[in-house]
């Protein structure tokens, strides 16, 4: 009984724990935050994620925070595996590390940048001034980043609504395009030729449709 146990025990012991938390400095997430930092792109905002290496989908993440040697500052995580963090010089300043309790091993999760717009532009029913008022958000950003290379940036030409349901899809009808998997597309044309924008969910996220 005794060899049982002990082979048991090895057993276990052998097998490695997956789940593992990230250390990332701070100073990396606030590069990218920094550039936000102004009244032409207040409504914007940078979600950060873990994509899996070679699935299509988010690593899971059972929480996260920003550390310090004096303060520790809980991070709210979506259902969809994001987080957003503050904009605070102080915090890189005193070297701040953002931990991440991964699910899985961090060796099979690659940081994911997204820009998107901020939860108090997620909504039902958006005006042909809302709409226009994204647009140039995201243009002001794509700009300022171009700066001289302006040739070598994206060039916003629409909004993208992403919603929960992955598969959410709807015909067209006359006053809107369809929901394809999940995403409504709208080109600056349609913004342009119609005054409102009705939707049957609030999205999860509205991005700029752009090209090169």
């Amino acid at each position: 009984m005794f060899k049982a146990a002990a082979i048991l025990v090895t057993l276990c012991c052998a097998f490695p724990s997956f789940g593992e938390v990230l250390h990332v400095e701070y100073s990396r997430f606030y590069s990218h935050t920094k550039k936000l930092d102004n009244e032409d792109t207040q409504a914007l905002q940078f979600a950060f994620g873990f994509l899996r290496v070679g699935e299509n989908r988010l690593c899971e993440i059972n929480h996260a925070q920003i550390v310090t040697d004096k303060q520790t500052l809980p991070l709210e995580v979506s259902e969809e595996g994001r987080f957003t963090v503050p904009t605070d010089k102080v915090l890189k300043m005193a070297q701040a590390m953002v931990e991440v309790d991964l699910v899985e091993a961090a060796n099979l999760c690659d940081m994911s940048v997204q820009l998107e717009t901020k939860p108090e532009y997620l909504k039902l029913a958006y005006s042909q001034q809302d709409l226009n008022f994204l647009l140039e958000q995201y243009r002001a950003f794509f700009n300022a980043m171009g700066s001289f290379l302006s040739f070598m940036m994206p060039s916003v030409e629409g909004l993208s609504f992403q919603f929960e349901d992955k598969h959410l899809t709807t015909a067209p009808t006359e006053q809107q395009p369809s929901i394809t998997m999940g995403t409504l597309t709208l080109s600056e044309a349609w913004i342009s030729d119609h005054d409102e924008l009705t939707l049957p969910l609030t999205p999860i996220r509205v991005t700029a449709k752009a090209s090169k």
